[in-house]
């Protein structure tokens, strides 16, 4: 295929907004049909898990059962070769090593004012649902990519629902991964109606606290529609990714990368900002080679993805280009320029930085160390990757001496009599008479 350059000073304010908006548009379609899905599932529970995997996966669950067995793991390790079992050890290490860092380190005071001290204390949540996606190809990744930080919390109960295969077992890699990672309650449902699973539960699945994980445009719909009732974390969505180069970039690496992210879907989105016009040139060249080697699906997926929610925009200068991407706050970004470190200056919306041309998306999604699960649909303006913290509510702990108590008094009495609350005044006006 020929990919055609858009100049974005050129572009209309709706063609712009059509690609800053990307799949959310249609995750708005959904939202009619999936409530139809969570409306099954609040009144029928486990039957309409097994009617809606039988509508829309093909598979009969009445027969294994919702939740995955103990000889599943077993076997699901035995027949994983060992290269497999290997890379997913490998890269379990890398995303824990990471992620410790994040662990909240104990109760610690500070004195703001003498003889008041105040701190913050973290404890886990008491369970989380993790959804891994399924549809689109297999994703051990996302599994400890969420289970990790979950783990590293330390929350008692951390349960997973992926869509199953066509004879109704779950992804071996999947399996393994989760054994790594400690989690043994797997649910062998996927779509809306696990996220309304997990949300309002079921006769076979507990309700849980929060659901974190990505998902179809669906899944972030019923997430969308759910977070009424359960804390539904990040909004992951559809991949998303822009790659910023200027013209020292490598047009064969720039186009390499720009599939990568392409071949999850044909509603996810890969974009190339840049202000070189023969650059853009050169990259459209060889994604024509690229994409023509690939298998199918995928080679569909990128080919939508490109003429699509993706594409090439050419910008005026680097400082354009950096209010594209900003505005834009993608998934993940790719920074190929002359100083990477310099152009990362003027980037403030992003959810995941990759730095050079040695790292393309790929490396980050499976194994250096940082969470792949990141906001979408432009939530990297106010979202962060899942991290730890994800999985810890914080408390204020406040302690004060009688000493201290009398050096506040004046101004909080000031205060709560200004806003007119005399019991609030009071509580400390009758401690002092007493």
């Amino acid at each position: 295929m020929q990919l055609k350059t858009k100049i974005w000073a050129r572009l209309s304010r709706e063609e712009k907004d059509r690609i800053l908006k990307r799949s959310e548009a249609i995750v708005h379609s959904l939202l009619n049909d999936v409530e139809s899905i969570i409306d099954a599932v609040r009144k029928t529970g486990d039957a309409a898990l097994l009617e809606l995997s039988t509508r829309f996966d093909g598979v009969d669950l009445s027969i294994k059962g919702l939740r995955v067995q103990a000889e599943e793991f077993e076997y699901a390790q035995k027949n994983l070769s060992i290269e497999v079992r290997e890379a997913l050890a490998f890269a379990v290490e890398n995303v824990t090593r990471f992620h410790e860092l994040q662990r909240h380190q104990g109760l610690h005071f500070k004195e703001t004012s003498p003889g008041v001290y105040a701190g913050e204390r973290a404890t886990p949540i008491p369970s989380a649902g993790l959804y891994v996606p399924r549809g689109k190809g297999s994703f051990p990744s996302m599994l400890y990519m969420l289970a990790v930080p979950a783990r590293l919390a330390g929350v008692p109960r951390v349960c997973v629902t992926t869509p199953p295969n066509p004879d109704g077992s779950v992804d071996p890699a999947c399996l393994y991964a989760a054994k790594l990672c400690g989690v043994t309650e797997i649910y062998r449902v996927g779509g809306a109606q696990a996220v309304a699973a997990l949300a309002l539960g079921t006769e076979s699945i507990s309700p849980v606290d929060k659901i974190v994980g990505p998902g179809s445009p669906y899944v972030a719909a019923a997430k969308r529609l759910l977070s009424g009732e359960v804390d539904t974390g990040l909004p992951a969505g559809p991949s998303e990714s822009i790659i910023i180069a200027d013209g020292s970039a490598d047009p064969w690496k720039v186009a390499l990368d720009l599939t990568v992210e392409a071949e999850h879907g044909a509603d996810s989105s890969a974009i190339l900002v840049t202000d070189s016009r023969q650059l853009a040139e050169a990259v459209s060249r060889f994604l024509s080679d690229l994409i023509a080697g690939l298998p199918e699906p995928r080679k569909e997926y990128v080919e939508s993805v490109l003429s699509n929610f993706g594409g090439i925009l050419i910008a005026g200068n680097m400082k354009e280009a950096c209010e594209i991407v900003n505005e834009y706050a993608p998934e993940h970004l790719q920074i190929q320029t002359e100083d990477p470190w310099d152009t990362l200056s003027d980037i403030t919306n992003a959810g995941e930085i990759l730095l050079g041309e040695n790292l393309p998306f790929s490396v980050a999604n499976y194994a250096a160390g940082p969470n792949a699960v990141l906001p979408t649909g432009g939530k990297a303006r106010t979202w962060s990757p899942v991290s730890v913290r994800d999985f810890m509510k914080y408390s204020s702990v406040i302690y004060a001496t009688a000493a201290g108590l009398e050096g506040v008094s004046a101004a909080v009495t000031s205060l709560a009599d200004y806003e007119g609350f005399p019991a609030h005044s009071r509580a400390l006006k009758r401690r002092k008479e007493r």
